[in-house]
């Protein structure tokens, strides 16, 4: 089996939810890596997902200082190098952006918007996992799967 990584972002606890939706909780127990791409505002959160695997986060516009979470990271999973931040700016001119500040990453991974986005092409693939807990204007609740293996990425955003 590949190695997999659950990706979620924004999930504003405890404001905009009391908890992780129930739906999301199989995929994080089957993952590898969970991915958290800023926006927890409860740093405590951090520790519920380590239950279920490994977890790497960024700090998010909303979040205290003293989560001491790093506004980039840049790492590799499954052989793959990745990246992520919380905020990649507007859409206009996004890719060109993301490939200047991150050249050497296959994947960026990023949040802020609260609006689901994968787009993979040129060798860069670009997520956003939308909100499993605050859907704003979107139709539903998000959060993304990403799967990598002998250097090949695939990537699916899904509903709650």
């Amino acid at each position: 089996m590949s190695p997999l990584a659950a990706v979620i972002a924004d999930t504003h606890l405890p404001r905009r939810s009391k908890a992780l939706p129930e739906g999301l909780l199989p995929h994080l127990e089957r993952a590898a890596l969970i991915l958290h791409a800023g926006d927890l505002m409860d740093s405590t959160l951090l520790d519920d997902l380590a239950v279920y695997a490994p977890v790497r986060a960024v700090q998010g516009n909303l979040d205290p200082p003293e989560t001491g979470l790093p506004e980039v990271l840049r790492f590799e999973f499954g052989g793959v190098r990745m990246a992520m931040i919380h905020d990649s700016g507007p859409k206009r001119g996004r890719r060109n952006r993301m490939r200047r500040r991150f050249p050497e990453a296959r994947v960026v991974v990023f949040g802020h918007s609260h609006i689901p986005w994968l787009d993979d092409e040129d060798g860069l693939l670009l997520l956003n996992p939308g909100s499993p807990t605050d859907r704003r204007r979107q139709p539903e609740h998000t959060f993304a799967l990403l799967w990598v293996e002998g250097g090949e990425v695939r990537a699916e955003v899904l509903a709650l």
